[in-house]
Parts: structure tokens; sequence; C-alpha cells
């Protein structure tokens, strides 16, 4: 493992994470854009609406009434005939309005007189419908060419509607990352209750569907047994983008973290970081793959907080910027009371939110989850703690 720039200020830290380019951009039908960035910005290839057409059910009007009823109606879809001046046609929410239409009068504002053939007014407002009134007009939301996301945007369902309406069949995204996790430990178990000194693997199923909501593939291998050579085999046939291992970050006598890297010849960016819980873990760079592709290395520690807080610290930012999702600042908050801190460090902080205000939670331990399980986020707790009435940053916890 070749020397490199060893980080230990959590902001630093951070900002090392988010020191990658991004992925290469790739076209996706709607269906598969879902989770991805936007490689570009996203431009109306139409007009919104494409067309004049009605915002309420009730009748489309020409001039002034009383109107003459005519046709059988307008739904949505169809192609209505033209409207001469004093006529009137019943016409659907959404449905395209005739031409020579200046108006919709509401469903509860008319009053059809079948005898006569003649469509009254009785809407409580006096005069005749202004013109306009009740009609979407053409290119009310955008015109075609109309910028309307920025590139780095993520794709969620309502970014995927508004596409849909602005035209487009397929997108053009970063491609999202490929993660390998590597939960490590002989003391491990994945199903019954803990025995003979061997505890139940919390990280296995908490950081998949976790790093999956931050834009990554991941997949999670086989718990793997303490030893260099199961873990140096893993780290060097892996051909995933990011190697998220658990535990074997410090120097105890089954950490063999460093021995592997060092033997695949990666080169170490971040190697502990100035923050509590977390603070033995790392970020290195690996040898690219075989198609010349960059490929990076997250270490998180093995206590389930601790493993949170170096996944919001370094593998979350770096799977953001591998995927093309612009960066935000973190929200921030009021402490409601004094949030405690580390004499030296940063401090990350379950804590619950009511509205701009949090308080810290209970067991926030390392080792512990049951804090995190309530929290609605984690604080950043500058070095000897925050009073009540001070300003914190506060990062998103796992959520689905």
């Amino acid at each position: 493992m070749t020397a490199g720039p060893l980080t230990t200020d959590w902001e630093k830290a951070r900002a090392a994470a988010r020191a990658v380019p991004s992925l290469p951009p790739v076209a996706r039908d709607l269906a598969d854009a879902l989770g991805h960035a936007l490689a570009e910005p996203l431009t109306a290839l139409t007009d919104l609406p494409p067309f004049d057409t009605s915002a309420m059910d009730g009748w489309a009007v020409a001039g002034p009434g009383p109107w003459r009823l005519e046709g059988r109606g307008v739904l949505a879809g169809g192609q209505p005939d033209p409207l001469r001046p004093g006529a009137a046609v019943p016409i659907a929410t959404g449905a395209r309005l005739p031409e020579g239409a200046d108006a919709v009068l509401r469903r509860e504002d008319g009053e059809a007189d079948a005898g006569g053939g003649l469509l009254l007014d009785r809407s409580p407002s006096p005069g005749p419908p202004a013109s306009g009134r009740d009609i979407r007009p053409r290119g009310q939301e955008c015109r075609a060419d109309d910028p309307l996301l920025p590139a780095g945007t993520s794709v969620t369902p309502t970014v995927l509607g508004l596409a849909a309406a602005a035209g487009y069949d397929r997108l053009t995204v970063h491609r999202r990352p490929r993660v390998d996790l590597l939960v490590l430990g002989d003391e491990l178990l994945e199903t019954g209750l803990p025995r003979d000194g061997r505890i139940r693997d919390a990280l296995g199923p908490l950081l998949p569907s976790w790093l999956s909501g931050q834009g990554a593939e991941a997949v999670g291998r086989p718990l793997l047994p303490d030893g260099f050579g199961p873990l140096y085999e893993a780290v060097r046939d892996s051909a995933a983008d990011v190697v998220v291992t658990t535990g074997s970050t410090a120097a105890g006598p089954v950490d063999f973290l460093h021995d592997a890297l060092r033997a695949v010849g990666a080169r170490l960016l971040v190697d502990s970081v100035a923050v509590r819980p977390g603070h033995p873990m790392l970020l290195a760079e690996l040898p690219p793959g075989a198609d010349g592709r960059a490929r990076h290395l997250v270490g998180l520690p093995g206590n389930p907080l601790a493993a949170v807080a170096g996944a919001v610290t370094l593998a979350v930012p770096l799977l953001r910027r591998l995927g093309g999702h612009v960066a935000t600042g973190p929200p921030d908050a009021v402490c409601a009371a004094a949030l405690p801190g580390h004499p030296r460090d940063t401090r990350l902080l379950p804590v619950r939110r009511i509205g701009r205000v949090v308080a810290p939670l209970p067991f926030d331990g390392p080792a512990m989850l049951r804090g995190l399980a309530l929290a609605d986020g984690l604080a950043v707790v500058p070095p000897g703690g925050a009073e009540a009435g001070a300003v914190v940053e506060i990062l998103d916890v796992p959520r689905p």
C-alpha cells in the first residue's frame, strides 16, 4: 500500500470522499431511471400543457350566455370540433378546449334547459364568465426548450412524472455505483439468538438497503471469516466501484484490512477520522479494474453506531458523488438542551427533531442501535459540545 495523504479532521474526511469524478452517463428508460442522477439538464420537449385545456368539469362556452347546447361533450383525449359564437358544449377536466371557446362554466354554476336546448349561467358572480376562466392555457407550466431541472438532480417518482409529461421516454443519467459489502467477523451470527460468545450481525441487514437508497447498487456477500486470505481475495477480486467493509479497521490481533490493502497496492486517502463514534474508519483508492475503471474501498468500524457514523462520513458522500448527485448541505437545527461532545473530536449524536429543535437520545454508545432506531438524524456536535440554543447540522440516518 503506497503512502497517501492521511486525513483526521471530520470535514476534511468528508471532502476527501467527495473528491472523485462522477461515473459516466448512460441512457435509461424512465422505468429504470429511478434513483439515478440526471447527467444533463432536463429541458421541456413540448409546451405544458400542450394545448388549452379545461381546468374544471362543466361547459366550454363561446361569448356571453345563455348559450345553445351543442354536441355530445368533450372528453380528455378527444379532438373537439370548433365552437360557434353563442354555443356551449359539455367538457371534462383536462379535455382540450374547442377552438372558439373563451371560458369554461363550472358544472355547479350552469343549468341546462333541456326543453329549450339552452345553457343558463347560475353562477353567483354577475356578468358573463371572464375570458380564460377555468382554462389552463397552453404553455402555462412551461414552453418547449424551457429548463426544468439541472444536472445532478436525483430522479425521484415526481421527476419521472415531470419527465414523462415533458415528452421523455428515456433519460441520460449517471450510472449507479456498484458496491460490494463485506461484513467481517468470526463472532457474527446470521440467525438465532446470541450464543457461545457470538452475537448477531446487525450491519448485514442494515447497510445494503441504506446504501441502495443513496443511489448505489449494493450487493452483500456472505459473512467473511477473520483472516488475511479471505479478505485479501475478496478485495482483490471485487469488480465493484466501491468495496465497503465492516470491522478490521483498527490494529487488533484479527484486524487485517490494512495488510490486505497493502497487498493489493491500494493508496490510503483517509486513515482514521477525528470523530466519535467511528474514528477508526478509512478510505482507500484501489488499483483500477481490468477495464481501467477507478475503484475505492471504505472501511467502516465493526460496532453498529460507529459503522453508521463511518458511512455518513465517508461512504454516503462518496456514493452520492460517484452517482452524480448534487451535494446539498445538511439541514441545521437548534439544540433544545445541551448536546454532550468529545473533548477533541467531532461527535455524531442521535437526536429527535420537532420542527427546527432537536434533543439528544439515550443509548448512543458505539455498539448500540436503539437510540439510532428512534432518531430523526445525527447531530454534528463540535469538540467540547453544543450549548442549549446553539445551531448544529443534522445528518440523515438510515430510512426507507
